[in-house]
């Protein structure tokens, strides 16, 4: 079972985040491109510093908790922990501005709006 442990966590980020997109009528996937030049822009230098620390032998992944499958060196999930993290940091912070705009919009303290 620990096998799918990374998966898990992932999993577990996009569970806490993705319900943000309806809750606050987020526009994030209303410009795909714009989200994924974002992603592409934080995931490069982080994949390409994986690579040369795992081969560099720095650290490495554990072959019992991921899937076992892997992209040059790197498991699978590494790959999609650059996708999921910077997309529920992204959710978070257009969350953020959307309570904000509802805050101003009512006059209300930030504290009081849902």
């Amino acid at each position: 079972m620990t096998r799918y442990s990374y998966v898990a966590m992932l999993l577990f980020c996009l569970a806490g985040t993705l319900p943000l997109v309806r809750l606050y009528r987020l526009q994030v996937f209303q410009r795909p491109v714009r989200l994924v030049a974002a992603i592409i822009v934080t995931a490069a230098p982080f994949v390409v510093w994986d690579l040369w620390a795992t081969h560099a032998g720095h650290w490495s992944f554990d072959r019992g908790q991921t899937l076992g499958w892997r992209v040059a060196g790197l498991p699978l999930e590494e790959y999609g922990f650059f996708v999921v993290i910077p997309l529920a940091a992204i959710l978070a912070y257009e969350t953020v501005r959307a309570m904000r705009a509802r805050s101003a919009d009512s006059g209300r303290s930030l504290e009081e709006v849902p």
